[in-house]
């Protein structure tokens, strides 16, 4: 994702437009999610897939913003991974200081090694997850409970769509379509 193809105000009060320049810069800077880190000491992220009988299904996670994408892990058995491989559509959603960000896209599993790498690299620096690649996968001594047991496997989603909500200065709401 580099640049919207469209942008929309969504504000009814008067607010202008967010620029896209501000979301992504913000983005860039991390999604902090650790006590002390700069994000709330609760869940700032969340995932919602569509179940095979579509019902929707929701659950915290943790995210890594990475090439204009959010990253997640999740064992082969867990919900958030059976859900993507029958419906790929999903909603994550951000909590960020200043803006909550809401992105409609894609979640595809990436296999490929050097992928992964770049995402075992980006988790070692940006929260200190240490995990090793094996067969198509990660795998480490601990990851979130909801994540299941290892190997997990990495996602990437894309997204189409990404609303964000100003929390304060900037105030207001953006659409940007992708």
């Amino acid at each position: 994702m580099t640049t919207p193809v469209s942008d929309r105000n969504l504000d009814g009060y008067g607010a202008p437009l967010i620029p896209w320049e501000k979301v992504r810069e913000r983005l860039d800077a991390g999604v902090p999610q650790a006590p002390g880190t700069g994000g709330p000491n609760r869940h700032t992220c969340w995932l919602a897939t569509v179940r095979p009988d579509g019902r929707p299904h929701v659950m915290p996670l943790g995210l890594l913003w990475l090439d204009g994408a959010f990253w997640f892990n999740a064992g082969p058995g867990t919900r958030k991974a059976r859900n993507p491989a029958a419906d790929p559509h999903c909603v994550v959603t951000v909590a960020l200081d200043p803006f909550d960000i809401v992105v409609e896209g894609t979640a595809q599993k990436v296999t490929d090694d050097a992928t992964l790498r770049r995402v075992v690299d980006a988790y070692a620096a940006d929260d200190g997850w240490e995990a090793t690649i094996e067969d198509g996968a990660l795998t480490a001594p601990f990851s979130a409970p909801s994540a299941g047991p290892p190997p997990w496997e990495v996602y990437r989603v894309t997204p189409s769509t990404v609303f964000a909500l100003g929390a304060e200065d900037p105030l207001g709401a953006t659409r940007f379509t992708f």
